[in-house]
């Protein structure tokens, strides 16, 4: 009975979040965006106004940097960028450390460039950077297991937190649900520790429950160190 619900209940989750993402973001489906990315390779190279550029934190490639806790941008999801660049400007999410600059830096940016920086990070070339733990290791950090997240991603831990892959997959189920294979280790545990502790609360909610928080709170240290690990130095282009 117990597992006959929590398969329910997780669908009913997995099927609202996907049902919301496609009503709110109907419009700004990736094939309807009037974007520029040539204009937004220039803001990202150079920045504009207030904005400062974004290759500093974030890479030459956009393959993000762990010694920053700056996350990748290449090929995460154009719409789920334009979200977090509103969300930024908007006020709705606050990162901490060297992440603090986002705020004013999305609010220097227009709508139309937040569109053309977004569309100028999907059209990159997909490649991989894998971070380094054992660096990361000798720095002091906390390292996971690589192996042991690979299962949560692609069974969870039961009986409480389904497949990540239930939602993100490789290329994210919804428009406004990032990719998140070859993203940052210290970006991953940042995040999602964050989410665990409601300080970033800017997920979707399906009946007023963030989806991100919900999770995350039922995540140990261990298995968030473990699902970074396991995503962060994966070297394949395929899940």
């Amino acid at each position: 009975m117990l597992k006959s619900t929590f398969m329910f209940l997780s669908w009913l989750m997995l099927s609202a979040v996907t049902l919301q993402s496609q009503a709110v973001f109907a419009v700004d489906a990736p094939a309807n965006l009037r974007a520029d990315a040539a204009n937004g390779q220039t803001i990202y190279n150079e920045g504009k106004g207030d904005a400062t550029s974004c290759g500093g934190c974030h890479g030459e490639k956009a393959l993000g940097m762990d010694a920053m806790g700056a996350p990748r941008l290449a090929n995460i999801g154009q719409i789920y960028v334009i979200k977090q660049l509103i969300d930024y400007a908007e006020g709705k999410r606050a990162d901490a450390g060297a992440g603090a600059a986002m705020n004013d830096i999305a609010k220097a940016l227009s709508e139309q460039d937040r569109r053309d920086l977004a569309a100028y990070l999907d059209s990159l070339e997909y490649a991989t950077e894998p971070s380094d733990l054992k660096s990361l290791a000798a720095d002091g950090g906390k390292i996971g297991d690589p192996n042991k997240g690979k299962i949560i991603m692609t069974k969870g831990v039961k009986p409480l937190v389904p497949a990540c892959h239930d939602c993100h997959g490789f290329s994210g189920r919804a428009p406004n649900i990032p990719a998140i294979h070859h993203q940052k280790y210290v970006y991953l545990v940042n995040q999602l520790n964050s989410f665990r502790a409601g300080s970033r609360a800017n997920d979707q909610a399906v009946y007023k429950v963030g989806i991100m928080r919900g999770i995350a709170k039922k995540l140990t240290e261990e298995n968030i160190a473990d699902i970074a690990a396991y995503l962060s130095t994966i070297t394949d282009l395929t899940p």
